[in-house]
């Protein structure tokens, strides 16, 4: 595995900005993000799997996921489901993706007690490596609060680890 890092920053209280660098081409790293069977294996923290993904990937798609713990050691969390709807902006292929993030239900009703963020993800052509950077702008600072709180960047910085073991499998 790779050791880069994942570097993160907040900007204005209520934008959250992540990078990290991957040893992946970016056509590859960007397919991780388009199609549903690669999704599946790596979006999520550690013991976390995704049972459920359905992508309709244009401006106006939607991606609907359901990540459901499979490990026994996290307690309390062991069982649970997390339902969540992407809704698509804008893609422009290989370079972005943007799209607001949603809490949802097994049905892809909107949650609108937690809160929404607008996600915007770059991949930056760095020959045989890619930058990717996150960056997701939240209603207000106490959003963001409430997400961090909940442990959100413990869950990304699994997730993109997760991501990073993958192509580097694939590459």
């Amino acid at each position: 595995m790779s050791n880069h890092a994942m570097v993160s920053r907040v900007e204005n209280e209520r934008i959250l900005v992540l990078e990290r660098v991957f040893d992946a081409p970016r056509d590859l790293l960007f397919k991780m993000f388009k199609e549903p069977e690669h999704l599946k294996h790596w979006w999520g923290p550690k013991g976390w799997e995704i049972p459920v993904c359905t992508i309709d990937f244009h401006p106006g798609g939607a991606w609907h996921y359901c990540m459901k713990c499979v490990d026994q050691n996290q307690g309390q969390f062991y069982g649970m489901e997390s339902w969540g709807k992407g809704v698509y902006k804008e893609i422009i292929e290989p370079e972005k993706i943007v799209y607001t993030d949603y809490f949802s239900d097994a049905e892809g009703h909107v949650n609108d007690a937690m809160p929404s963020s607008e996600i915007t993800l770059e991949f930056i052509d760095l020959g045989e490596k890619t930058k990717l950077i996150n960056h997701a702008e939240y209603v207000s600072a106490e959003a963001l609060k409430t997400v961090m709180d909940m442990g959100m960047l413990q869950g990304i910085t699994e997730t993109w680890s997760r991501l990073d073991e993958l192509v580097e499998s694939l590459n």
